[in-house]
């Protein structure tokens, strides 16, 4: 009996699984949508959602890293933090972001990006 009330516990888990990554999705999208879109700015067309603790949601980590010619990340420092292992979430995260590079003049240029990140949970809180 036991390893029958443990196998529904995991399958309800895993049919939640879904429901929970549809909401990253969701946010992610909105996040992208709510974007200004100016040719001397980069701005993200793709973005990872950090996973973090419960306790993380609601702080905030401050980035400056620079987006290259070709829209991806680098050069990143922390400009704040509250704690070592949300930095670290938040940093590998934002690591995979693409951007469309700054335009000037018509051509795709380097800027630094400086960039609060704030942890939501999935009801965007």
């Amino acid at each position: 009996m036991k390893a029958v009330s443990k196998l529904v516990v995991l399958l309800s888990l895993g049919a939640l699984l879904p429901v929970a990554a549809r909401a990253a999705i969701d946010l992610e999208q909105a996040y992208l949508k709510s974007c200004r879109k100016e040719p001397g700015v980069p701005v993200p067309v793709s973005v990872v959602s950090p996973t973090v603790r419960p306790e993380h949601h609601g702080a905030t980590v401050q980035l400056e890293f620079l987006v290259d010619a070709k829209g991806r990340t680098d050069d990143f420092s922390v400009l704040s933090s509250t704690d070592d292992e949300l930095t670290k979430a938040v940093l590998d995260a934002v690591k995979q972001w693409r951007f469309l590079p700054a335009v000037v003049d018509g051509t795709p240029v380097a800027r630094k990006v400086s960039l609060p990140v704030k942890v939501v949970d999935a009801s965007g809180r």
